[in-house]
């Protein structure tokens, strides 16, 4: 299991930064292994075992971090990955919270520059890919234009940001 934290830049405006040195450790530790044992983790940070797994609680109650089981997609079946360049007309809002809607959709961003909207989305094939942009994406009222990238080979993926 891995943990992948937000950092105080990708929180939303406004919300503050409570996280401590301490809860920053934690965070590391359970960046290198999302399983290690709360009574390790204490005494790595210098922590009870019961101290540990309150920040922890409250750490994920807070959203500041999630501990999830990262798949890689080609093992369970999804061969094609691409990133989407959205251009939107009008309020993005309504469009990105479509695409946070759909199962296929891994993660939206809001950006300044070319697009819009960045949406990463894992496909079981070329024709599911085709199928979410065309007859999905593309359809939503306030998509002006797509541009796929389409990836080839992913080199590197890690969720160690955020403590470091």
């Amino acid at each position: 299991m891995l943990v992948a934290s937000r950092s105080a830049e990708s929180r939303p405006a406004g919300t503050p930064n409570s996280v401590d040195a301490v809860s920053l450790a934690i965070i590391e530790q359970l960046q290198e292994d999302g399983r290690r044992p709360y009574a390790a983790i204490g005494k790595a940070v210098g922590l009870s075992e019961a101290a540990v797994r309150q920040r922890v609680q409250k750490l994920l109650d807070q959203g500041v971090m999630q501990i999830v089981a990262v798949t890689d997609p080609l093992t369970v079946g999804f061969r094609r990955q691409a990133m989407l360049g959205i251009n939107v007309e009008g309020d993005l809002d309504p469009v990105a919270e479509a695409l946070t809607a759909m199962d296929e959709v891994e993660y939206v961003v809001l950006t300044a520059g070319s697009f819009d909207l960045l949406a990463e989305v894992v496909c079981e094939d070329d024709d599911h890919l085709l199928e979410v942009i065309s007859k999905r994406i593309r359809t939503l009222p306030g998509v002006r234009s797509t541009e796929s990238f389409v990836y080839l080979k992913l080199k590197k993926q890690t969720y160690q940001w955020g403590s470091r």
